[in-house]
């Protein structure tokens, strides 16, 4: 979690870094787009070229005393990019400003392309002629800080996405229609499993379906590059040149072709996909519909015509041609709009074909905001062509609108836990219960790691940390510099209530901090001989509840301690004008004081943490008790064709699963939602700001 956290502090800086650069130049968020991330192509292929360049020059042959010279051969199979003195980053960051930072970087790019066919035309290059010497260069710095040569795994893959993510909020390129948010597509991949052949992706964008599909495999310490062969089709030139970008950064290859679907189909795939996996363009009503009434690809027919000759959506030609391209054998999974799934008249009547088929296998329903440039609620649809037999006549309806994760004011996503929580219904779905049972275990685990954590672990720099014994120690020092003040005050004093009342506290913390490592040790060496059948995994959910609430009992502690601590501080300083006293050590209080500040929001932050995975384990236990499928009211139901027929052919999941009970919130945090509400209110101000200065530009330019 805090190399998760240090990465994520990382992509921020970055992206903060880079974006200030550009409000500060005359460059518009379209023309830095693709510069900025080709750079980042660059500093990922040189992490990645650094990384196995040891490894491949020790194993490297040798005739007459003499090695031979590195090869591209060599690094294509470790995964990297093979990269000529010119093309490594230190070189390019090492520039002087008198040498011509565009120039320089062109060549890096020609080199990579003449060295890789599948590059070849798509890297970012004349683009650099447009940007300010001592931009360019500014840029290159921020983009290779010293900690970045320190990380390990796919970090540059996971700043990539980052970058595109942040692009596709200020819609820089195609109104920010080329990236699907990362937990969206990720969920698919884990849904379908694509585990060996061909991936389809009809609508590729800048190919986070390929990645996502890639990472699947890589999770089972597979090769996808041996296992997966990627096929896509894209309209947007620039988006392509994204996306082979995008499977270059992540060591993958792909056959991405510029086309409008609708109308195209270059790779003939009908009938050969073995996995399909899209978020197509929603509601699109400019589709020629004697273009397409014809195309083998729409096994059920038009989905209806308006009075110009338009299809009237182009939801369903999307779902045909998904469907069609599947082989007897084969999955897709693929986002749609909410609309689709109710949608009446001749779209109703293509549905109902569908779903007569017996190959709608899930539907998920997803609340709004999971997009960067669209607010509507949308849902994940999944087809199986080589369905059980007892599912045939049954699909499985998951509403996972009330599952989310708030990442801003306006964009919401899943965080790790709840993805692997909504696959666990999947795995049940399934009879994959092995997985469900692994995953309540592995969380009942973790729960008791991050417990032992509380008292000895590493901070994001693998510096040992006790984070409570740290606080209590910092509490303890705060209290030390005090006391020589303290002793010169009466005992009956204003100080005295409050004074009381922190030793209290203070007593009081470190007993029950003693009582939480004695139950943490004795947890540890019970769970040593945990069965995981799902009897025994209930019991130790519940038996591990008193830890869970102990651990928020602790937060709701450390934080009235310093709070207690702080207010005796202020009554010195306010009741008895301690500044003025020789024994008041003003610099060193300001000191201790922060210090104790920051050891409660890492004791804190650590301790939240054992509750938090508790909670997933018990929400899974919770509503399936016996580690088998069944109906949770607002959550999912396995429903029968029959009431699918006789709900219109509905697929829409909140029509069939209810509406979920009201959950109290026992872990609602007010003074984080107080911080939630200053972090809304400080966008909204600066949304305002920009705002008055776009209607001010444009009054100027109308000379008003």
């Amino acid at each position: 979690m805090v190399q998760l956290e240090h990465i994520e502090a990382i992509e921020k800086r970055l992206w903060n870094a880079a974006d200030t650069l550009r409000a500060n130049s005359t460059y518009a968020s379209n023309e830095y787009f693709l510069p900025v991330m080709g750079l980042i192509f660059l500093r990922y292929a040189y992490s990645r070229f650094l990384a196995v360049k040891d490894e491949i020059e020790a194993n490297l042959p040798k005739r007459g005393g003499k090695t031979r010279a590195l090869t591209k051969e060599d690094f294509s199979q470790k995964g990297a990019i093979f990269l000529q003195p010119k093309a490594q980053f230190d070189y390019l960051v090492s520039l002087p400003d008198s040498e011509d930072r565009a120039k320089a970087i062109i060549e890096a790019m020609e080199s990579i392309e003449a060295d890789y066919e599948n590059l070849r035309g798509v890297l970012p290059k004349n683009e650099y002629q447009e940007l300010d010497n001592d931009v360019l260069g500014q840029l290159l710095r921020t983009l290779n800080p010293d900690e970045l040569k320190e990380v390990s795994g796919d970090v540059f893959g996971r700043i990539y996405e980052y970058f595109l993510t942040q692009f596709a909020d200020q819609k820089a390129h195609d109104g920010g229609e080329f990236f699907t948010p990362v937990s969206l597509v990720s969920l698919i991949a884990n849904v379908i499993e694509p585990e060996c052949g061909v991936v389809l992706d009809p609508a590729c964008g800048s190919g986070g379906m390929f990645v996502q599909s890639a990472r699947f495999l890589e999770h089972s310490q597979q090769n996808p590059a041996e296992k997966l062969t990627f096929y896509g089709l894209e309209k947007n030139a620039t988006t392509i040149r994204l996306a082979k970008m995008n499977l270059a950064v992540h060591g993958l290859e792909g056959n991405i072709q510029k086309a409008i679907t609708y109308y195209e189909d270059p790779h003939e795939l009908l009938g050969k996909a073995d996995f399909v996996m899209a978020n197509p363009p929603f509601n699109v009503d400019e589709i020629d519909a004697d273009k397409v009434k014809n195309d083998p690809r729409l096994p059920f027919g038009l989905p209806g015509v308006n009075k110009k000759g338009k299809v009237s959506s182009g939801n369903y030609i999307w779902i045909s041609y998904f469907y069609s391209y599947l082989n007897e054998k084969g999955r897709a999974g693929f986002v749609m709009s909410s609309q689709a799934s109710s949608a009446g008249r001749d779209e109703a009547k293509v549905r109902q074909k569908l779903i007569e088929t017996g190959d709608v296998d899930i539907m998920i329903a997803i609340r709004s905001n999971f997009f960067y440039t669209r607010t509507v609620p949308c849902e994940l649809w999944f087809l199986n062509r080589a369905k059980p037999e007892e599912h045939r006549d049954k699909v499985l309806m998951i509403d996972a609108r009330n599952i989310y994760r708030k990442v801003t004011r306006k964009i919401y996503d899943f965080s790790p836990e709840q993805q692997q929580n909504i696959l666990a219904i999947v795995w049940l779905y399934r009879g994959k219960i092995d997985r469900f049972l692994d995953l309540v275990a592995g969380y009942c685990w973790r729960m008791l790691d991050e417990a032992t954590k509380c008292f000895a672990t590493n901070d994001r720099y693998s510096k040992k940390i006790k984070p409570i014994p740290d606080f209590i120690a910092s509490i303890d020092s705060l209290k030390g510099i005090l006391q020589p003040f303290l002793d010169t005050l009466t005992k009956d004093g204003p100080h005295a209530e409050i004074l009381k009342e922190f030793k209290n506290a203070q007593t009081t913390f470190q007993a029950d901090v003693a009582a939480f490592k004695k139950a943490v040790a004795r947890q540890q060496e019970t769970w040593k001989k945990q069965k995981n059948t799902k009897g025994a995994l209930k019991k130790a959910v519940d038996r591990l509840a008193p830890l869970a609430d102990t651990s928020r009992d602790l937060v709701k502690q450390a934080d009235l301690l310093y709070k207690l601590a702080c207010r005796l501080i202020e009554t010195c300083e306010n009741k008895y004008e301690a500044k003025k006293s020789e024994v008041w050590s003003g610099r060193e209080i300001i000191r201790a004081r922060k210090a104790a500040d920051e050891a409660r929001q890492l004791a804190v932050t650590q301790l939240k943490q054992v509750r938090y995975f508790h909670r997933q384990a018990q929400w899974l236990t919770e509503r399936f008790p016996e580690a088998k499928l069944r109906d949770v009211e607002g959550l999912v139901k396995l429903v029968d064709i029959a009431e699918i027929e006789a709900n219109d052919w509905s697929l829409t999941p909140g029509r069939y699963v209810g509406v979920a009970p009201e959950e109290e919130d026992d872990d609602f945090d007010f003074e984080e939602a107080l911080r939630e509400i200053h972090v809304e209110l400080v966008e909204l101000n600066a949304e305002a700001i920009q705002l008055a200065e776009k209607i001010k530009k444009n009054f100027e330019e109308l000379g008003v």
